[in-house]
């Protein structure tokens, strides 16, 4: 997986604080080498540590603008990273922009995350423009 790096990020401003949660090493890459452009970007390689990394964050007063969150990871695949990380933000004033990334495009898993309550569904390969598209609708890059 080739990464475009071509980009002028000198004008960006590094306010995104972001999570990827992925069991892949080669996704994980991707995403962070993409989003680390943006601002922080921190690494969860399961659900399981997604929804620690996201609790410890908002216990901290720093949550996260955007999560990235895979569907099949193991110990905790992403919709019960998603249920419990939105249930967490139940006692906050923050909601986190989660954004599915998958290799999935089933019906039941699109179906399922955003009755759970996530904002973007991606499938993989994820396209660089597709997901810059997707934070611009956020509000969350320019």
């Amino acid at each position: 997986m080739q990464v475009d790096c071509k980009h002028d990020w000198s004008d960006t401003e590094q306010t995104m604080k972001t999570l990827i949660a992925d069991d892949s090493f080669t996704g994980r890459l991707f995403l962070h080498e993409l989003l680390k452009h943006f601002g922080v970007a921190h690494i969860a390689v399961n659900g399981k540590d997604a929804v620690k990394k996201a609790s410890t964050a908002l216990d901290a007063g720093e949550p996260y603008d955007l999560i990235c969150l895979d569907i099949m990871m193991p110990e905790m695949d992403g919709h019960e990273a998603l249920q419990k990380i939105r249930a967490l933000e139940s006692t906050s004033t923050h909601r986190s922009r989660i954004v599915m990334t998958t290799v999935s495009a089933s019906v039941e898993d699109v179906v399922a995350a955003q009755t759970n309550g996530c904002d973007a569904y991606l499938t993989k390969p994820i396209l660089k423009p597709k997901l810059m598209e997707v934070m611009q609708g956020f509000g969350l890059i320019k």
